[in-house]
């Protein structure tokens, strides 16, 4: 037999895994500690947890766990587009938003067919353009990590998908909705789609203004990504969803593999989202931590601290006189877990990401700050 890696699509062989946050389990196996030994910064998911409705949901879908899940996930469907005001037609639910960002890539990429992604931004497009068949054009952002939508419409011809991630990851920056829909409406001048990530906008103040779920019904090349891993907390159950034209929704559906969204996610999902009370206590705390946070970083002089819309804070940590990796291993050893950013496309070994958590907990880790920089050369 031949070897298995000749065997191996051409696509499949140049692929590398995408490094994530929320490490826990790995980093547990490699200290030989308790995943309950760290307090976790490197993922950005809601601090509170999910909530109470979400989890009561799930207890009771225990006695279901005999049955197939609804592959069609129709009274989450029903429920998100009751919510947003859009036609059950107009959603499409996944295994966590993962599972969409690849299938969007399958559908609608032909071998060789270009894609536009920002740099830096989240890993799993590209991997998702490439495993396709398709080529990724990287169009940097500018000197403050913003999106230059001059840049995307000026790099856009020949393109058959153009990616964004709004809060971007790992910046955690808005774009000005304005800037979203000049590059929408480009691309559609262009005949090419936009994948819109939203996976952060519920975090985002305003978050009804600052979403294109307003604009799919004139913009039909458009398609939006949401999530409940981040916002709602169903982070291990991995339920996302997305919201287009009907007719791209009718096509990913066609493709999507049956079953991948398991009954107890479905149904926590559904609670959480109708659970104003829980998601408006979430929305509180970020506003407040964020605003906390910012302002104690900000005193920290050696860092150099972004704007933050989400939930998290991006900051380049050269002036500390440690790298990423170095500021990582220190802040592991007080047993808090911060991104380092280095495995992000266009940036360079001195950026890290925190996430904004309870305020004992975000105390922890600027005390944590404070003792390394003050040891640092």
């Amino acid at each position: 037999m031949r070897r298995v890696e000749d065997l191996v699509r051409e696509e499949i062989r140049q692929l590398n895994p995408c490094v994530h946050g929320g490490e826990v389990w790995n980093v547990a196996v490699e200290t030989g500690k308790d995943v309950g030994d760290f307090i976790d910064f490197s993922s950005s998911v809601n601090p509170l947890g999910p909530s109470e409705k979400a989890l009561a949901a799930v207890r009771n879908g225990f006695k279901t766990l005999t049955l197939y899940p609804d592959s069609n996930s129709t009274a989450l469907r029903e429920s998100i587009a009751s919510y947003y005001g859009l036609d059950r037609r107009n959603v499409i639910v996944g295994n966590g938003s993962t599972e969409l960002i690849y299938l969007f890539a399958e559908v609608f990429l032909n071998s060789g067919e270009t894609a536009l992604v920002p740099s830096p931004s989240f890993g799993e497009y590209e991997n998702a353009i490439r495993k396709a068949g398709g080529q990724p054009k990287f169009v940097p952002l500018d000197s403050e990590f913003q999106v230059d939508a001059g840049g995307f419409k000026r790099a856009m011809f020949g393109a058959k998908i153009v990616y964004l991630c709004n809060p971007n990851n790992p910046t955690g920056m808005l774009m000005e909705h304005a800037s979203v829909l000049e590059i929408i409406e480009a691309a559609l001048a262009e005949n090419a789609l936009v994948f819109l990530d939203e996976d952060f906008i519920e975090f985002v103040d305003d978050e009804h203004n600052h979403s294109m779920l307003g604009e799919l019904k004139r913009c039909k090349n458009l398609f939006v990504l949401r999530t409940f891993t981040k916002f709602y907390g169903l982070t291990g159950l991995r339920v996302g969803f997305g919201v287009a034209d009907a007719r791209i929704i009718e096509v990913l559906e066609r493709v999507k593999m049956p079953w991948s969204v398991n009954s107890l996610g479905q149904a926590a999902a559904e609670a959480a989202l109708l659970d104003e009370e829980h998601n408006s206590e979430t929305r509180a705390v970020i506003r407040a931590e964020r605003n906390f946070m910012l302002a104690e970083l900000a005193k920290l002089r050696r860092f150099k601290v972004f704007p933050a819309d989400a939930n998290y804070v991006f900051l380049n940590v050269r002036g500390s006189g440690l790298d990423a990796a170095e500021l990582r291993a220190n802040m592991l050893k007080r047993g808090l877990l911060i991104r380092d950013c280095t495995s992000f496309r266009g940036l360079d070994k001195f950026f890290v990401r925190v996430a904004i958590r309870t305020h004992l907990d975000n105390q922890r880790l600027l005390k944590a700050f404070r003792d390394i920089l003050s040891n640092a050369t």
